[in-house]
């Protein structure tokens, strides 16, 4: 129960800024794992059909959850899709 209280401490101690970024970086992570598990769908066994299909709803409504509260603290997405971008060029350089 402590440990609780310490996760929620440590994010009201993180600046607006950073509490935007951090969301930031959760789009584009939960975007990724989003596109890994169609792909793992569209490979799955008989037996991990189901496992996928979960797996890809939950992502999609977290992904739609967090695009939500972006666009209420007026994060364009366009700008998340740059960002994705520069990353991964960077990684590629």
């Amino acid at each position: 129960m402590q440990e609780e209280y310490k996760k929620e401490g440590l994010l009201i101690d993180k600046s607006e800024l950073e509490k935007e970024i951090e969301l930031v970086k959760n789009i584009i992570k939960t975007r990724e794992e989003l596109k890994c598990n169609n792909k793992n769908f569209e490979y799955a066994e008989t037996e991990l059909v189901d496992y996928y299909i979960y797996e890809i709803k939950a992502n999609q409504a977290k992904l739609d959850y967090l695009l939500k509260l972006a666009k209420t603290k007026g994060i364009s997405i366009d700008s998340i899709n740059q960002l994705e971008y520069e990353n991964y060029n960077e990684e590629l350089g």
